[in-house]
């Protein structure tokens, strides 16, 4: 014998009277749920690189103590690391739990593969996972307007990820200077992340406009440089030789940013002031998009 649900199911006002009953005390809780949870600090990703332990005997996700603090500190926000290990579901699925992400300096440099350039000596440095995991997470980003703040090979992977190339050896590159680290083992590291190289500001870049002036001193050390702007990219800053230190991603409805210089080192202080406001900035952009979810 066939049953008709319409003659078990209330009608309409006894079901609205059921929900007052029932219902509307768990959609306050959950409402009062949803005001708390906007008040608790913004989650943000820091992609890690592939590093060893125990003599080479053990392979790590890392990343530099430097870039968790700055991002505590400075951001305001949570700190995270990303694993390279991520398949594209998973990062899709981290990406939904975090609001912001910061592309960090590494070791290794972006295989050329990537951005139609040479093939590397053999005996370079590379980190596959690293690449593969920074350009996907780049472009899943972009799609959900989701701040990002790429610092050193950050702003690099940004460059290719939007179809830009890079200079192997920006040293090698006639009128290019050497941007390079001190390679003595017994340099300090303060010595060594010392800001001494000049960056010059463009006419309306953002960077201008956020510390009203038109150069800064800053502690850009690498090997690898832009060479082609990727499309959809501006350029915020120059070295004095040229070479692009800072850009933007155009039209970037929140905080989108690339420096080639390690911001990341003592942005408390006064002579580092512009990198102490960028992470100030990109933690406010945080709080803005955790708002909106």
């Amino acid at each position: 014998m066939a049953l008709s649900i319409e003659r078990y199911w209330p009608a309409p006002e006894l079901q609205y009277a059921l929900f007052l009953i029932y219902a509307a005390p768990y959609e306050t809780a959950l409402r009062h749920l949803i005001g708390e949870m906007m008040k608790t600090k913004p989650i943000v990703g820091i992609i890690t690189n592939q590093a060893s332990g125990f003599n080479g005997r053990q392979l790590l996700h890392a990343v530099g103590q430097r870039y968790v603090g700055s991002v505590m500190h400075f951001s305001g926000v949570i700190p995270t690391l990303i694993p390279t290990c991520l398949g594209k579901s998973d990062l899709e699925n981290y990406l939904t739990a975090i609001d912001g992400v910061v592309l960090t300096g590494g070791r290794a440099n972006i295989e050329p593969h990537h951005f139609g350039g040479n093939k590397f000596p053999d005996d370079e440095h590379i980190d596959p996972d690293r690449d593969r995991t920074a350009l996907g997470l780049i472009n899943a980003c972009v799609k959900r307007e989701m701040p990002i703040f790429g610092i050193c090979r950050g702003i690099q992977e940004i460059n290719v990820a939007y179809g830009g190339t890079l200079f192997y050896r920006v040293h090698q590159v006639t009128g290019k200077h050497d941007h390079r680290m001190p390679t003595d083992e017994d340099v300090p590291v303060e010595e060594i992340f010392k800001p001494r190289q000049v960056i010059n500001f463009t006419e309306k870049s953002l960077f201008k406009n956020l510390i009203k002036q038109d150069s800064f001193l800053v502690n850009t050390l690498h090997g690898q440089g832009i060479d082609q702007l990727g499309q959809g990219l501006t350029v915020e800053a120059y070295a004095q030789d040229g070479l692009i230190e800072a850009i933007s991603i155009a039209g970037y409805p929140t905080f989108g940013i690339g420096i080639q210089w390690h911001a990341e080192f003592h942005p408390e202080k006064d002579e580092n002031y512009l990198n102490k406001v960028l992470f100030k900035k990109f933690g406010e952009s945080c709080w803005a998009y955790r708002a909106k979810k």
